[in-house]
């Protein structure tokens, strides 16, 4: 906790003020970056053409490749803390039932009924898009892996 708030600039005693340990903190910066994450998502599909919407899709993965928040995010499953892993659990069905939205929202943008749930192609892209994230050597294939990938995906719709 001391280097947290030595990092963050602040007082520990702030830090402990609303955090009462540090597994405590790390859950709290689980929901944060889960929430954060969900709610970009959510503004990717909103606006634009649907002709569009994957393109929106891709700059949203790579700006969040960029940020590093997901990363961050996915190297907090390793903690072993009961209320980190509750924090992780929550966050995991958060980001799964907006993956399914976001699905069910391109697929209707394009005029596509999809042939599987879309809560499994939800589940799928979140798996897609976790690997990219722990990807340590991404470059320029990455583009191309992503747009395979919602080719297959799209191929899933009628």
């Amino acid at each position: 906790m001391s280097a947290i708030a030595a990092e963050a600039d602040v007082s520990k005693a702030l830090l402990h003020y609303h955090f009462t340990d540090r597994a405590q903190l790390l859950a709290g910066v689980v929901t944060t970056l889960g929430k954060r994450l969900v709610t970009r998502e959510r503004g990717a599909l909103e606006q634009g053409e649907a002709a569009s919407a994957v393109d929106r899709l891709w700059h949203l993965v790579e700006a969040e490749l960029q940020r590093g928040e997901l990363h961050a995010l996915l190297e907090l499953r390793t903690v072993r803390d009961v209320s980190v892993r509750q924090a992780m659990e929550q966050t995991s069905g958060v980001r799964r039932a907006a993956a399914a939205i976001t699905v069910g929202h391109l697929f209707a943008r394009l005029g596509l009924i999809p042939r599987v749930p879309a809560e499994l192609i939800g589940d799928t892209t979140i798996a897609f898009v976790d690997g990219l994230a722990l990807d340590d050597d991404l470059g320029c294939n990455t583009r191309v892996s992503f747009d395979v990938f919602w080719l297959a995906i799209l191929s899933l719709g009628d």
